[in-house]
C-alpha cells in the first residue's frame, strides 16, 4: 500500500521516526510520499526521502497556514521550492490550497501563495497535492485560472460532499482520503460523497501525524499521534463504503498514485 500524505516530517516523529517507518513496512505499507508544507519542512521531506529512495518520495509546497513565507519573501520562497522540486524525488507541488476555517495567514496572502505555486507546479512540469477548507469557490476559481486540470493533482484529505467531489472530478483531479472516513462526529458530507467518487481516482492517506482514525483496532503509540501504519484501517473502512474488497481498492490506489506521480515503477511495487 502507498500513503501519498504522511508528514512525516513533522517534529512528533523525531524521536522515534525509524521505528515508525517499520511499524508501517510491517503494516503492509512499503511506499510513504512525505509531505513538504513549509520551506524547511519540504527541504527535510527531500532529505528524508534521499536517504530512502525505495520506501520515499516527497513534495514541496507552502501550507495556506504559512502563506505568508511566500508573500514576505517570494523569490526566495520560489527559489527554495524550486530547488526541491527539481529532483526526481519531489513528485508534487504542495501542500497548497487554501484555508479559510482559521485563517492563519491573510486570505489575500493565502490566494498569492496558491497562485504562484500553481505556477511554479508548471513551471516544473509536477502535479499538484492540493488543501482547501471553507474556501471552496476561491479555491476552485484559481484552480480553473491556471488551468490546474493540465497540471494533474490531488485533493488532498477531502472532507467535502457531493458538489465539492464533481467539481474536482471535472477538473481530472483525484481524491485522497484519510482517516475522516471513520469520524462518525463530522464525516457526513463525506459519505455522501463517496458514491461518486470512481476507482480509478482514489488515493489513499492518512496525513499523519494528524487525522487518527477513531476504530478499536487503532491503537497509536503516542497520544492521538496517527501514523502510516493505520492506512490498512483506512483502506478498509473506505473500501466497505465503495462496495469494494479492500484488495481491490488497495490495487485501484497503487495503479492511481503511479499514474499521477509517476512512482512507484512497477518493478519497485514489492520493493
Amino acid at each position: 500500500m502507498i500513503d501519498i500524505g504522511a508528514n512525516l516530517a513533522d517534529a512528533s516523529f523525531d524521536p522515534d521516526r525509524d521505528e515508525v517507518i517499520k511499524r508501517a513496512e510491517a503494516a503492509g505499507v512499503r511506499h510513504m510520499i512525505i509531505t513538504g508544507a513549509g520551506l524547511g519542512e519540504s527541504e527535510q521531506a527531500l532529505e528524508l526521502a534521499s536517504g530512502r529512495p525505495k520506501t520515499f518520495r516527497c513534495t514541496a509546497g507552502i501550507h495556506p497556514h504559512l502563506a505568508t513565507q511566500w508573500t514576505d519573501a517570494p523569490q526566495e520562497a520560489r527559489e527554495r521550492l524550486g530547488h526541491v522540486l527539481e529532483s526526481d524525488l519531489a513528485v508534487a507541488a504542495g501542500e497548497c490550497g487554501l484555508d479559510y476555517f482559521r485563517n492563519l495567514s491573510p486570505p489575500e496572502a493565502q490566494r498569492a501563495a496558491f497562485a504562484g505555486q500553481l505556477e511554479l507546479a508548471a513551471e516544473r512540469g509536477k502535479p499538484v497535492f492540493l488543501h482547501q477548507r471553507d474556501a471552496h469557490d476561491d479555491f476552485l476559481a484559481i484552480l480553473k485560472e491556471h488551468e490546474a486540470g493540465r497540471l494533474g493533482g490531488v485533493a488532498h484529505c477531502f472532507t467535502g460532499g457531493p458538489a465539492e467531489a464533481e467539481s474536482y472530478l471535472e477538473l481530472g483531479l483525484y481524491i485522497g482520503i484519510t482517516g475522516w472516513v471513520l469520524d462518525e462526529r463530522r464525516n457526513h458530507d463525506l459519505l455522501k460523497a463517496i458514491p461518486l467518487v470512481p476507482l480509478d481516482r482514489v488515493l489513499l492517506e492518512t496525513d499523519s501525524p494528524y487525522l487518527l482514525p477513531r476504530h478499536p483496532d487503532v491503537k497509536p503509540r503516542k497520544r492521538r499521534r496517527n501514523e502510516p501504519e493505520f492506512l490498512p484501517c483506512v483502506a478498509r473502512s473506505l473500501a466497505h463504503k465503495m462496495r469494494v474488497d479492500p484488495e481491490e481498492l488497495a490495487a485501484a490506489a497503487h495503479e492511481n498514485t503511479q499514474r499521477l506521480f509517476g512512482w512507484p515503477e512497477p518493478e519497485d511495487a514489492h520493493e
